[in-house]
């Protein structure tokens, strides 16, 4: 499951290096990010140099207090904040803000601690709309993010062009007024379109593809 956050409040609890990651994910899905902590550190100051389209961040130097999730700015719907992540170094203050996030019905995760978060995080390899990740339940964020570098060196941009020739394929076909979801995509994938990109023959990939679909 993905969750779409682009365009909802998000809180995130510390204000370091841990809290720094989590927030610069949230603001890459364009999510608009709070940061509240005793001390905001220069990796989460940083973080407004990427922010673009809907995504904001916005910070507050101070603890966090208990009833912060009541009282955090508005969401949609007249919601409160959607989602939860918290990464300080009280274990304390970090089950009480998970105990709250999960009475508000708020989605919450916890660095280094599986059994307080709603949500777990995989580690993430991104080439342009393909997202490939890995995960371990919780128990090894360290082998995750081995998986995932060792994943990078065969899931290359070339993976990224390939979507997005099945995406103007898929759309032609719903103009068309043909069913995508009953095709052989899969036939269409194994006749070498990936080769013909890495080759750089994308016009030649879609032509096949094309033909593969009856589109010619």
């Amino acid at each position: 499951m993905s969750l779409v956050v682009a365009g909802r409040p998000c809180l995130v609890v510390g204000g370091g290096a841990v809290a720094a990651r989590k927030a610069e994910a949230l603001l890459r899905c364009q999510a608009r990010v709070h940061v509240v902590a005793s001390r905001v550190g220069a990796e989460v100051r940083r973080l407004s140099g990427i922010v673009t389209g809907p995504a904001s961040l916005t910070w507050e130097e101070r603890p966090w207090r208990p009833g912060e999730l009541a009282s955090g700015p508005a969401g949609p719907a007249g919601r409160r904040y959607w989602l939860v992540m918290v990464a300080v170094d009280d274990p304390m203050v970090s089950r009480a803000v998970a105990d709250e996030a999960e009475r508000a019905g708020m989605w919450v995760n916890v660095a280094d601690d599986a059994e307080a978060c709603s949500f777990t995080l995989p580690s993430v390899l991104r080439q342009g709309q393909v997202t490939v990740t890995v995960a371990t339940a919780g128990q090894s964020p360290a082998l995750a993010s081995w998986l995932r570098d060792r994943l990078a060196g065969e899931v290359g941009p070339e993976y990224s062009v390939l979507a997005g020739l099945l995406s103007e394929a898929r759309e032609e076909l719903r103009q068309r007024g043909r069913p995508t979801s009953g095709l052989d995509w899969q036939t269409v994938l194994d006749s070498d379109m990936l080769g013909l990109v890495r080759a750089g023959r994308v016009e030649e990939a879609r032509e096949r593809l094309k033909a593969c679909l009856s589109l010619s």
